[in-house]
């Protein structure tokens, strides 16, 4: 079984967990092209395009200034480490053993608006881009288009190698939109966490990506 994850907007690159083990991103060739198209933009036209604050702008301006085309750049963090939304405040980390990480690495993969997808201990740089961009791109009109098959194809690749049946899709509908789920290689099954309010069951956000 393989699980699917979104990102989250919040990061930590402060505290002190660590992995003793750090892969590459798969498609950080393609990252790079992203970058490229991006750090020309002033924090203004950040705003715009990412519908995000003056401050959050100057914030991001700064961070794609800093990105570095190197895989293993000073300041790099293992994805699983580096998100710290909602979702990711499940994982107990601090108690993580070099097999818990091994064992994460093997079932669980994350999307990225700017590195496609991604394994747990892939290294990552700050960065906050949402898949829903319209950020044109190698001739592409916005994200979705830049990553077509490019997301599927790689996760075919990993259910293959890993010998996996299912496909569980825990990832938001923005990010499960960059994937072709028809193309899939495997059952996909998508869970939507509910709560019964008022005698109906509704999606409350913060209960369900916990």
């Amino acid at each position: 079984m393989l699980a699917l994850l979104s990102p989250s907007k919040t990061l930590n690159f402060e505290d002190t967990l660590s992995s003793t083990e750090s892969t590459i991103p798969e498609l950080l060739s393609e990252a790079k092209q992203i970058h490229k198209a991006i750090k020309s933009y002033s924090p203004n036209k950040l705003e715009r395009l990412m519908k995000i604050s003056p401050k959050l702008a100057h914030l991001n301006f700064e961070r794609f200034q800093k990105f570095s085309s190197k895989a293993d750049a000073r300041g790099s963090r293992c994805a699983l480490l580096a998100y710290r939304g909602d979702v990711y405040e499940g994982f107990a980390l601090e108690d993580y053993s070099s097999t818990d990480f091994k064992s994460a690495q093997k079932r669980l993969r994350i999307l990225s608006g700017l590195y496609g997808i991604l394994k747990p201990l892939d290294l990552i740089q700050p960065y906050r881009l949402e898949m829903k961009t319209p950020l044109p791109v190698g001739g592409k009109k916005d994200l979705y288009a830049f990553w077509d098959m490019k997301i599927t194809d790689l996760l075919n690749q990993h259910l293959k190698a890993g010998r996996s049946k299912t496909l569980v899709n825990l990832a938001s509908q923005e990010y499960s939109k960059a994937i072709d789920m028809r193309a899939i290689d495997a059952q996909v099954v998508t869970i939507d966490f509910k709560e019964r309010k008022d005698g109906q069951l509704k999606t409350v956000g913060l209960f369900a990506k916990k």
